[in-house]
């Protein structure tokens, strides 16, 4: 992430328990617990609520880079009003469906928010222009990636050259041996571990070809072997019911990369969208 960026709010809130001291940990509990008494609170209702002082409450506060406990309240109501952080819309068995409605909506929206936040423009510029100079793309993912695969290819008239996302690691090989000098590889990889994937890359340096990464850490071996990587950040995790946000986030950058190459491309290509979204409406029709 670019250390000019400060990371979210539940970012910090889940790094700071190692930190703190155990009464200052006491309103951290209360704020994963209940944040909305924490946002509806003055400074000594959270202090009672905890059954810690005021001091100690603002002491939290500043340890987690705030002024003070009202900027870090405006803070957790702004997290809030995206919905509630992933952390605390854990899905339990007894939950109804209003309540599933909401923790997933919660966790989803809390989970591209973060996506959001570390999203790197200046990667995606660079994205971008690869896309621009490339005669065509190669997309490889496996399970959820492959979504992630198949919607850019889907997209293949905005980015304005042939897409193909094969469907198994046999494919991806032919695909990029195959390959011109000009062709840009797409691999996608919440966990940029996939050997495979990882296979396949290799490949495509082998052959001279960029490669444009989508992983969930720039800290993956897929991220250290790409030529660009855009990296994806959400709240991913092992629970047993947990929607995959990795995917979401992943289709919501490809939408932003397949837009940006379509307005870079100009008038013309936009006139041949027009032309072809009016045409495809006329077909519905039919």
């Amino acid at each position: 992430m670019p250390t000019d960026r400060i990371p979210p709010l539940l970012e910090r809130l889940s790094n700071a328990r190692p930190s703190l001291r155990r009464s200052e940990a006491k309103v951290l509990d209360l704020v994963m617990t209940d944040p909305r008494l924490v946002v509806d609170s003055t400074m000594a209702g959270v202090a009672a609520a905890a059954d810690v002082s005021e001091p100690t409450v603002m002491r939290f506060s500043t340890s987690l880079g705030f002024d003070g406990f009202q900027q870090f309240r405006l803070a957790l109501a702004e997290a809030l009003a995206l919905g509630l952080p992933a952390g605390l819309s854990t899905i339990g068995t007894d939950d109804d469906a209003p309540t599933l409605t909401a923790k997933i909506f919660d966790h989803t929206l809390s989970s591209l928010d973060r996506a959001r936040s570390y999203l790197d423009p200046d990667a995606v510029d660079r994205a971008v222009a690869a896309i621009l100079e490339s005669t065509s793309i190669v997309l490889i993912g496996h399970g959820a990636s492959a979504v992630i695969a198949m919607d850019a290819a889907q997209k293949s008239v905005l980015f304005g050259v042939p897409c193909v996302a094969p469907d198994d690691p046999h494919q991806w090989f032919m695909s990029v041996a195959m390959a011109s000098p000009e062709t840009l590889v797409v691999a996608i990889s919440n966990t940029g571990s996939t050997r495979s994937v990882l296979e396949i890359v290799q490949h495509a340096h082998d052959r001279r070809l960029r490669v444009v990464a989508l992983t969930g850490s720039d800290d993956t071996p897929l991220a250290r072997l790409a030529d660009i990587a855009l990296v994806v950040k959400t709240f991913e995790n092992t629970d047993l019911y947990t929607p995959t946000v990795s995917r979401l986030a992943g289709l919501v950058v490809v939408d932003i990369l397949a837009t940006a190459v379509a307005v870079r491309r100009g008038e013309a290509h936009a006139q041949d969208l027009a032309r072809m979204k009016s045409g495809l409406t006329a077909f519905r029709r039919d």
